[in-house]
């Protein structure tokens, strides 16, 4: 939680969460600047579980079905769209990303906290060592994907972008990618 409230308060205006999950952004999000909050997620469990979130936020909030590939959302309908601990389980990042390019408003922007490829060159072979086990224990989750390369070339330019390990978290799992970019 502490790495998504570096990120998440910035979404305004219209805003597409993809793999919204059981909705734990819901309380990171600025009231203020946030019209709308269209959560997408394709798991039915996790739609469940985020609707008990939902009904206790004051934000507006639409749940639906969908995957990041196919948004279930008309061209440049969104101000915002946030990815936190998504992309590392997405089956198809450039078509997700070219989604995400389709459905923001012209000067609309993404933003990111992922986890991914650890600049270290020992742990990034642990990381692409483990990545077929962890797939498969991990939904589908891939620890050695170069996040900022990848969303880099599905068109966007970072206006702002850290990339840390996680305090008290194991090193494969813990180097993440904050930031925000826009389609270039």
């Amino acid at each position: 939680m502490k790495q998504r409230a570096k990120i998440v308060p910035e979404a305004e205006g219209v805003v597409a969460e993809i793999g919204m999950g059981a909705a734990p952004n819901l309380p990171l999000y600025d009231a203020a600047k946030v019209k709308m909050v269209i959560g997408i997620e394709p798991n039915a469990g996790l739609r469940r579980k985020a609707e008990r979130a939902i009904s206790d936020s004051d934000l507006a909030v639409e749940l639906a079905d969908g995957r990041a590939e196919n948004l279930p959302l008309d061209n440049a309908s969104v101000d915002t769209v946030v990815l936190t601990y998504t992309m590392c389980s997405l089956p198809d990042v450039p078509g997700a990303l070219s989604e995400v390019r389709r459905v923001l408003k012209p000067g609309g922007r993404l933003l990111i906290c992922e986890h991914g490829a650890a600049p270290d060159a020992g742990v990034l072979k642990w990381q692409k060592r483990l990545d077929p086990v962890w797939k498969v224990i991990g939904g589908g989750c891939h620890l050695s994907r170069p996040i900022d390369r990848m969303v880099e070339s599905g068109g966007f330019r970072f206006d702002a972008l850290t990339a840390e390990y996680m305090p008290k978290t194991p090193k494969i799992v813990a180097y993440d990618y904050i930031g925000a970019a826009r389609p270039i």
